[in-house]
């Protein structure tokens, strides 16, 4: 039995106006090789370019992999690291306030593309020097500027 290959991917997600314009970037390292993704909506929210930038790095993922996802998101990092997503699921869809959860479908698509990876989130702080969050900010705000 081999051992799963070890991934780094680093994501981030932009908005030019939150709602608004908004990219996302991920960038996927392994032994040295790097791949680079980004894409955008024409109206989204920071928050959805955040997921989906972690979504379509996990789906390119070709077999499963140990993965160590590092993003700039509160909101995408304490939802999984915290468990605030299996309450969500356990309450249907709701939040602790009863209230519907945001951004469900870009939530099932994680559940799905994350189930046979193993992942760590590491949060990192945006803006503040790191290489890799630096690159994959200019990419997100480069793939908004398809939609001007």
């Amino acid at each position: 039995m081999s051992e799963k290959k070890e991934i780094a991917i680093y994501t981030d997600g932009a908005c030019s106006g939150n709602p608004g314009k908004g990219g996302w970037a991920a960038i996927l390292t392994y032994r040295g090789t790097e791949k680079e993704l980004s894409g955008g909506e024409r109206e989204t929210t920071n928050n959805r370019m955040e997921l989906t930038a972690v979504i379509m790095a996990l789906e390119a993922l070709k077999e499963p992999c140990s993965v160590t996802l590092y993003s700039d998101s509160k909101y995408v990092v304490d939802a999984l690291e915290k468990g605030w997503l299996e309450s969500w699921v356990r309450r249907g869809w709701k939040k602790a306030d009863k209230s519907p959860v945001l951004n469900r479908d870009l939530w099932e698509r994680y559940l799905a593309a994350s189930k046979k990876h193993t992942i760590r989130f590491v949060w990192v702080r945006g803006h503040d020097g790191h290489a890799y969050n630096e690159r994959c900010d200019r990419l997100a705000v480069a793939a908004i500027e398809r939609f001007r």
